[in-house]
């Protein structure tokens, strides 16, 4: 099973210690606020409602609707029936003006971590174990409560693996043992992509591995030996055969809608199921980022439930996963509704998937076997889920390779970088002038259908918008790169021979400015490459008047 590897063992007593005394004293909260925004804990008050019984730490500002949001995103609605223990997770919209508490460290892990398991700027995600279960001395006559985790970390498997071992302990022995859980997350060292991490809480540490942009992305279970526990896997194996089993003849066909940032609507059974087959959806575009909204778990308490349901405009780009009967008829409109497991209101809708007809590619009758055949000879799940994902990760770097060649083909010359002059623009992305370079070099696939018209609708959507902004920042930064680089070859002293004081020290200035530049935001450059330059800052001055060292030296 791909999740975090969890191994059990008792630390010494000294090692914390040792630790501390090495380390710089950390700010309060800054290496749990790293990881967690929040741990929150909702009950049921005869009274109120859902209400936040505890939040910590316990400084923590959430406004008023995050914390109505959370409230009711944290309880399956009574349709869903759920005794005993239940998880899910949700995602929510944050509040405006608020800034994220780990400002510091943001920028370093985005620029490493690929684009899917990036850290949100505008939104939460949640993620609940909620407990209910008979209790005579409760009114209600049962007991109801929910541990959350907020977090604005996608790791959806780390976090539920972290609640598996603190929920049902939390339930026993109350808020002591949640601050001293808090307490130990804040002792964990910064999630750094590339690096295995061990991240010890309540006597167990949960060993995990954050990939990096660099990693090539999709390493199948099947052949490669697991020497180290992936969170690539744990985040998007969500036994996605299982998510998508009810539906596996129309896996092409959702691929697309995902692609194209269609509004979806899933209606499940319950709030696990509506979670999981949400983030399963979105993980299936893989390696590109599905930039639409998006939320796991959805009720008609929401903030945003106004917003969505609107029939006065077109259904918004948004993937909603439902359990109330309710919105059998509100989302009647909606032009893609899957309808997953044994829901409670068959009569109404008797299509598992209506789809308003968009497919531009053919099924892959093949691979539909293949995958029932597999379910025909018991292939286990993890197997099935493997190939299943290989096969989308590859769909999805098929089509987006040859908008990858078009926009290398969009890059200045290297040689056409010359130190004295302004570096070259970055041609402009044109459809057309992309369209006709299909013909040669289009998706690599034997899938047939309209791939001309797939990538036209492509262009119309969040996605591309998402992805193009993404790349259009990368070549920019890359431009620089190699400005500084034909900078850095250059001989600057002989230059400055037969120029004047004044040219000389623009030039520092502007030398200056490059470097500032380069190192605030952290241009992917050698660090030799820059001490070069600062060198080659400082040789220049030396070569001034003292009275223009000095006014220079003091900038």
């Amino acid at each position: 099973k791909l999740t975090p590897a969890v191994s059990v063992f008792r630390r010494a007593a000294g090692c914390r210690l040792a630790a501390a005394t090495n380390a710089e004293v950390p700010v309060p909260w800054s290496r749990f606020s790293a990881w967690l925004e929040c741990v929150c804990v909702v009950t049921f008050d005869l009274e109120l409602g859902q209400a936040i019984e505890l939040v910590y730490p316990h400084d923590v500002k959430l406004s008023e609707k995050e914390k109505t949001s959370i409230c009711y995103l944290s309880f399956p609605d009574s349709y869903s029936g759920c005794l005993g223990d239940t998880q899910l997770s949700f995602r929510l919209r944050q509040s405006v003006g608020r800034s994220s508490s780990w400002f510091g460290h943001e920028d370093a892990y985005n620029r490493d971590a690929p684009v899917t398991l990036q850290k949100e700027h505008a939104h939460f995600h949640g993620y609940v174990y909620f407990r209910q279960v008979k209790d005579a001395s409760v009114k209600r006559g049962y007991f109801q409560k929910s541990l959350v985790v907020v977090s604005r970390l996608p790791f959806v498997n780390l976090f539920h693996s972290l609640l598996q071992v603190i929920a049902p302990e939390y339930f026993e022995k109350h808020e002591p043992c949640l601050e001293t859980v808090c307490n130990e997350i804040d002792q964990w060292p910064a999630p750094v992509p590339g690096q295995t991490l061990n991240l010890p809480v309540m006597g167990v540490v949960m060993q995990v591995r954050i990939p990096s942009k660099v990693e090539t992305p999709g390493g199948s279970p099947v052949k490669q030996p697991q020497t180290e526990p992936s969170l690539t896997a744990a985040l998007i194996d969500l036994h996605v055969i299982r998510c998508f089993q009810s539906v596996l003849i129309h896996v092409q066909m959702l691929w697309e809608l995902m692609l194209l940032g269609e509004p979806v609507v899933v209606m499940a059974p319950s709030p696990t199921v509506s979670s999981e087959t949400v983030l399963a959806l979105v993980s299936a575009i893989a390696p590109l980022r599905y930039c639409g909204d998006y939320r796991p778990y959805f009720t008609i308490h929401d903030s945003e439930f106004k917003e969505y349901t609107t029939r006065t405009q077109a259904p918004p780009n948004v993937i909603l996963g439902v359990t109330n009967p309710f919105f059998i008829k509100t989302f009647q409109c909606w032009p893609h509704i899957i309808r997953l497991g044994d829901l409670k209101m068959s009569g109404d809708l008797p299509k598992q998937v209506k789809v308003k007809k968009l497919t531009f590619l053919h099924k892959d009758k093949a691979f539909i076997k293949r995958l029932l055949k597999g379910i025909q000879k018991k292939r286990p799940s993890e197997v099935q889920s493997a190939i299943l994902r290989r096969h989308l990760l590859e769909q999805t770097e098929s089509f987006i390779l040859p908008l990858e060649r078009y926009l290398e083909s969009l890059m200045p010359l290297q040689r056409s970088m010359s130190p004295w002059k302004t570096p070259p623009q970055i041609r402009s992305f044109s459809q057309d002038e992309f369209m006709k370079t299909l013909e040669q070099a289009g998706p690599q696939l034997t899938l047939k259908g309209d791939w001309t018209g797939l990538y036209r609708r492509f262009f119309r959507s969040p996605n591309f918008d998402g992805w193009y902004r993404l790349r259009h920042r990368e070549m920019i930064q890359k431009v620089e790169c190699l400005h500084l680089e034909a900078i850095c070859a250059a001989d600057l002293l002989t230059w400055t021979k037969d120029k004047s004081e004044v040219e000389i020290v623009d030039l520092i200035l502007k030398l200056r400015e490059k470097l500032m530049r380069a190192r605030k935001h952290q241009l992917p450059v050698k660090e030799e490459l820059l001490e070069r330059l600062e060198q080659s800052i400082q040789t220049i001055i030396s070569s001034l008047p003292e009275d223009l060292q000095t006014l220079l030296h003091r900038q």
